[in-house]
């Protein structure tokens, strides 16, 4: 039977157990795109709440004019950039970088309650317990991280589909998301019970063990698959982690970057840099996650204090990867689980809405300082080039070199993917 044991033990001893396993394909190695891929990672940042696409990326001048029972920006919006495309003075920092993003102003989804909508986001299906997009992504291209996750989540919350969000559901259960804290880290992978030459002894016979029950009762199973994989990933995760979340290494220009050490935004700038130490390791999807996006009063005050807490960490991700060389390479995608609506809702704030919202990318092979789509003249409804959720997962897809048809899984006799039967690329977004 398969056993939890500690996995402290060192490199020599873990070398010999490789060896021993090295008839296993390691499920997480590196996979060939089925096309050429312009971006070789993603950050996937999740605001949850769905926040107001009126007051930020999507200027209706309209709007402005009108009174009750419509809600007007509560922002001032500006020309940015050399592009000039309208953001609001919500994000001051992030607008700085305006020549980075593509403003997608007409994403949509199926259902504004946020328990479907979340889920359908993050999972491409609102009714069912279906893999998510990071572990379609990790499971289609593996990671060149071998001594980390493939699929890393920061801070991801913890209801409205909870672990759903973030786990592998019919996928072999490798890929499913590691959660992590920005203030905590991961749990403590030693062993304080075990002297190393004991550890190593347990592993191997435990590792042969789990191999035959394996082979002798279901070599298909992949919660099995998982545990024994897992162990050799802890093993290397005790050197890796310490190392990648070690944030006091970076030197003060670079905190200061993401605004570490500031009351207002050092939880959220930590995780961004956390995100960044994972990319700069190989990791294939990063997801970082802020709460409190749900402003149904006090628009401009509620709003402008969490938009206060991401902006300057945004905006340095952005520019930190640009100065590393890394944003071409390195897909960023903002999103909700939906937006906000025109008419004004208890004291001065927006109802749902999910028939039109904004979606923003920067780097992976998207073009910078575009808007694409549009929404109607109020905000409301999405009517130039609309990219559903199925469109977003493909187009996103597409970018890392996967085509969403041919990323399949088959499971209860039938063949799965992301985007079920639906989905178009919005080649348009592309550079």
């Amino acid at each position: 039977m398969l056993q939890q044991a500690g996995v402290g033990f060192g490199w020599l001893a873990f070398s010999a157990l490789a060896q021993e396993q090295k008839r296993f394909e390691n499920p997480l190695a590196p996979k060939m795109p089925h096309h050429p891929a312009k971006a070789k990672r993603v950050i996937f940042v999740f605001l949850n709440g769905g926040p107001s696409h009126l007051d930020t990326f999507d200027w209706k001048p309209e709007l402005a004019k009108m009174g009750a029972p419509y809600l007007v920006p509560q922002f001032e919006f500006k020309p940015r950039g050399q592009s000039g495309i309208m953001i609001s003075e919500a994000f001051p920092e992030l607008a700085k970088q305006a020549d980075e993003l593509c403003l997608i102003n007409s994403a949509t989804t199926k259902n504004p309650g946020h328990q479907q909508a979340v889920v359908a986001i993050h999972t491409g299906n609102e009714m069912f317990v279906r893999p998510s997009m990071g572990a379609w992504v990790t499971y289609g291209l593996g990671t060149m991280a071998q001594d980390l996750p493939g699929f890393v989540t920061i801070n991801p919350i913890g209801d409205l589909g909870g672990a759903m969000n973030y786990g592998s559901a019919f996928l072999p259960a490798t890929f499913q998301g590691t959660r992590v804290s920005s203030g905590g880290g991961v749990p403590d992978l030693g062993n304080r019970v075990w002297a190393e030459s004991d550890q190593v002894k347990q592993l191997r016979f435990m590792q042969k063990a789990n191999r035959r029950f394996q082979e002798r009762t279901d070599p298909g199973n992949s919660e099995l698959e998982g545990v024994i994989q897992s162990y050799e990933l802890a093993f290397q995760m005790q050197r890796s982690v310490p190392e990648v979340f070690a944030l006091e290494d970076e030197p003060q220009h670079v905190q200061d970057l993401y605004g570490i050490g500031n009351g207002v935004t050092d939880s959220f700038g930590r995780s961004c840099l956390m995100a960044r130490r994972l990319a700069e390791k190989g990791v294939r999807f990063i997801q970082v996650t802020s709460s409190g996006w749900d402003h149904h009063n006090r628009m401009k005050e509620a709003l402008g204090e969490r938009a206060g807490t991401i902006d300057l960490p945004l905006a340095g991700l952005i520019a930190d990867l640009k100065q590393r060389d890394m944003l071409k390479e390195t897909l960023i995608v903002c999103s909700g689980e939906f937006g906000r609506g025109a008419h004004m809702d208890n004291g001065g704030g927006r109802g749902h809405q999910a028939s039109g919202f904004t979606v923003w990318m920067a780097g992976g092979g998207v073009k910078g300082g575009l808007r694409y789509g549009a929404t109607d003249e109020l905000g409301v409804k999405a009517v130039e080039q609309a990219m559903p959720t199925p469109d977003l997962h493909a187009t996103i897809l597409h970018l890392m070199g996967l085509d969403h048809e041919e990323l399949t899984y088959r499971y209860a006799g039938r063949d799965f993917r992301l985007t079920d039967v639906a989905g178009e690329v919005h080649s348009g977004i592309f550079m």
